[in-house]
């Protein structure tokens, strides 16, 4: 979500001391922070899909920690893990040092999440965030391969870092590093070109003329869903067709699943609907189940060919992390119980969004699951609505190259009741935004009438 440069950061509460002031954060803090200048509330306390403010007021939560809170707010299941692990005296910081909470963490994945799924993946940490692991990948791909260049997709974003963003599609993002990115192409992601070009018919044939002068890359990466990227969500037939060239070809096929991973699609990983295997998956974020600090890299076994140490990080192994990661796992995946939840109320979210884009001309709903939103014609509409739901109490940010689609987020947790309050104030915001939505049935105009087809007061 691109900040709100104009909006001022300095919103004191009342005539209170500094201490409940903002002045501090404009004071020493750098100008490269952004989520404040949209939301510019201090956060205090929060709970499930409720974050609580320093003035009283509540916010419905539509944004998750951008990911990390997939399972909400302070999990009361999760928490007491935490408290009674820290209470215990329990290590702490272990770098990759063996200690009993990363073998229990170790083994819950891959008795709850790996065998049932029938993957055999190598479990690396290779430090707390996502671009630690998409930079792990693309550093293990070369190494595998000898080969060096990576290809990725229009519009990808794969995290911050520069090896990330070299296989990141916004220039924004790409310019902040200053330097040539180099060793990486970007080819077109599923429907880029509308269904007007056959996918993979340039790829395929370059890889397999010799003189084509195009190198074979080392890897590909991909997301499921580009959730930073405008919620384009790939076809299962797509990826299906991706991995069976990366395969002809000798190529290795990287899965970042750092966003819609962990639930978020309605299984664990985004890449189950399409019955895909890949060589190399990056999860991080809800990885840790509490918005702690994880990440993972899952390597085929005969890929493992690190040197000790070759990789590492000093905050590779948290083990606060692994209590909370275990205690997800133990909570949320033991069936298939919380998963077909989730597919129920991200049924809600997207007829819900469906009805308030029908409202609008142009408007079309994008994504899968719970990491789904809406495409407006005026690409200044989302953010201006998203704006317009936070006076409303929503937290709900945009996404794609232009911010033009307005994202939600939910926990997977959330209610039902509150999936419906956030789809109404997204409904309000809308029209203050665009105007009353119009309604056509079948030969008649129906005006004004509201996402659950009440008439509006």
């Amino acid at each position: 979500m691109r900040p709100n440069t104009a909006m001022p950061t300095d919103h004191p509460t009342s005539s209170s001391p500094e201490s409940s002031s903002t002045s501090i954060f404009d004071e020493i803090e750098s100008q490269v922070r952004s989520y404040c200048r949209n939301w510019p509330a201090t956060f205090t306390t929060a709970s499930g899909s409720t974050i609580q403010a320093e003035d009283g007021r509540s916010y419905l939560d539509f944004f998750a920690g951008a990911g990390a809170l997939n399972y909400g707010h302070n999990h009361p299941v999760l928490l007491d893990a935490l408290v009674d692990y820290l209470r215990s005296g329990g290590i702490v910081h272990a770098l990759d040092m063996h200690t009993a909470p990363k073998r229990e963490f170790l083994t819950t994945f891959r008795d709850r999440i790996l065998r049932p799924r029938d993957l055999d993946y190598r479990v690396m940490f290779p430090g707390p965030t996502g671009t630690n692991s998409v930079e792990s990948a693309l550093k293990l791909a070369r190494k595998v391969t000898g080969r060096q260049h990576i290809l990725s997709f229009t519009n990808a974003f794969h995290g911050m870092t520069l090896g990330a963003l070299s296989v990141t599609g916004n220039s924004m993002k790409r310019n902040g590093a200053g330097l040539p990115l180099t060793n990486s192409s970007k080819i077109p992601y599923d429907d880029y070109f509308s269904g007007a070009t056959e996918d993979f018919l340039w790829l395929e044939r370059v890889l397999s003329d010799s003189g084509s002068g195009v190198d074979k890359p080392a890897a590909i990466i991909v997301e499921s869903v580009q959730g930073e990227g405008g919620l384009s969500a790939a076809r299962p037939e797509w990826l299906r067709a991706l991995s069976e060239l990366c395969r002809a070809h000798g190529i290795l096929l990287i899965l970042d699943d750092v966003q819609a991973g962990c639930g978020r699609t309605g299984e664990f990983f985004s890449f189950e609907e399409s019955g895909i295997v890949p060589d190399i998956v990056c999860l991080s974020k809800s990885i840790s189940g509490f918005g702690l600090s994880m990440a993972l890299t899952l390597i085929r076994p005969e890929l493992d060919q690190w040197e000790p140490g070759e990789h590492n990080g000093t905050f590779r192994g948290q083990n606060t992390s692994f209590v909370t990661a275990t205690a997800a796992l133990n909570q949320f995946w033991a069936d298939d119980e919380f998963a077909a939840g989730v597919r129920d109320r991200a049924a809600e979210l997207h007829a819900g969004l469906a009805q308030i884009a029908s409202g609008y001309d142009g408007a079309v709903v994008k994504g899968r699951g719970f990491l789904t939103g809406i495409k407006f014609a005026d690409p200044s509409a989302a953010s201006k609505i998203a704006a317009a739901a936070y006076e409303r109490g929503l937290l709900v940010e945009t996404s794609g190259p232009e911010d033009e689609v307005l994202k939600t987020m939910p926990a997977l947790t959330i209610s039902s009741d509150e999936l419906l309050s956030g789809i109404d104030i997204i409904a309000a915001a809308s029209a203050e935004v665009l105007g009353a939505p119009v309604y056509r049935g079948e030969g008649t105009g129906v005006v004004g009438n509201d996402p659950r087809g009440e008439e509006r007061k």
